[in-house]
C-alpha cells in the first residue's frame, strides 16, 4: 500500500534534524527550533542572521506572554 501525501510529509519532517541556533534547548535559550540545514543557511549571511535574531526575539516575547507558539515567520511560505 502506498503512503498518502501527509504520511510522506511526516516521514520527511521526522528525518530532519531539528535544533536551535546555539544547539541548546529552546526552554533555556528561548530560541526557535528549525531544521539544522535551515539554521546553517540563515547563519551564513548577514540578512539571514538578522532574520534569525528577529525570529528569536518574537519567540522570546511570545514565551514571556505565556504563549506556547510564536508566529516568528521563519517557516513562512513553506508547504506543510
Amino acid at each position: 500500500m502506498a503512503k498518502k501525501k501527509t504520511q510522506k510529509s511526516l516521514d520527511r519532517w521526522t528525518k530532519q534534524k531539528w535544533t536551535t541556533a546555539s544547539g541548546k534547548k529552546s526552554s533555556v535559550t528561548g530560541e526557535v527550533y528549525a531544521p539544522k540545514k535551515t539554521i546553517a543557511k540563515l547563519k551564513s549571511t548577514p540578512a539571514g542572521r538578522k532574520k534569525l535574531a528577529a525570529a528569536n526575539a518574537k519567540k522570546r516575547a511570545a514565551t514571556k506572554k505565556g504563549k506556547q507558539r510564536a508566529n516568528h515567520g521563519l517557516h513562512k511560505g513553506k508547504k506543510r
